[in-house]
């Protein structure tokens, strides 16, 4: 009885790690050149007014995208310059992009824990003679990260403002993220696609979940 308890423990946690892990999954494919081709390339992506043109910006968010991912300080992004001399990026804009690095690098050590813990649990799961539950624990929370995104994809079709200032709010400091519309991060990446990016979470995690909640093996749900 008391190892039943223990495996029905065990499900329940994977319930809650499950929908953290597609999530992030998620997050990580964005962090990719390929998603930075889609974008640009999409209908009806905005123009940038200042001069970008497509291959401009896939050239500097480019390298702000190996900036993210890479072991090297803010010099990397300080020391570039447009043609005429002057810096890409102001002191702010630097000053939030160690702060997005800070985040995208916690973000990603904790998707790789949880990665691992889950195939840990599921390697334990399988020899231990207790696959159903670690299943049904997949299973549900398959459905509860389909249902999570299915309203956050409401949400930001609804009203992405509040939506993308609530975000901002919880990672960073207040202040420090907005900026004008001739800074080369909003040019870069103006609020299309910031939206593109949340709805591409929610409908790559959301349909990971539903199809997890599907199609996985489950008993006494």
């Amino acid at each position: 009885m008391k190892i039943e308890f223990f495996h029905k423990g065990i499900s329940w946690l994977v319930t809650l790690l499950t929908p953290v892990v597609l999530v992030l999954a998620g997050v990580r494919l964005l962090l990719t050149p390929t998603f930075l081709q889609v974008e640009y390339n999409l209908p009806g992506f905005p123009a940038d007014q200042y001069g970008f043109t497509k291959e401009d910006r896939l050239y500097w968010s480019g390298i702000a995208l190996e900036y993210l991912l890479n072991s090297q300080g803010i010099e990397f992004l300080s020391n570039l310059e447009f043609e005429d001399g002057s810096p890409v990026y102001n002191e702010r804009e630097l000053r939030h992009m160690v702060d997005v690095k800070i985040v995208v690098k916690n973000v990603l050590s904790i998707w790789y824990v949880i990665l691992g813990l889950l195939i840990l649990l599921g390697v334990w799961a399988w020899f231990g003679k207790w696959g159903d539950s670690f299943l049904r624990g997949v299973s549900r929370g398959g459905w509860l990260t389909g249902i999570l995104l299915g309203t956050a994809i409401l949400l930001v079709l609804l009203s992405f403002g509040v939506f993308f200032v609530g975000f901002h709010q919880v990672f960073f400091e207040q202040g420090t993220w907005t900026f004008l519309y001739s800074d080369t991060l909003i040019r870069l990446f103006p609020e299309r696609f910031w939206r593109d990016t949340f709805l591409f979470i929610g409908i790559f995690a959301g349909g990971c979940g539903f199809l997890l909640g599907y199609f996985v093996r489950r008993k006494d749900l």
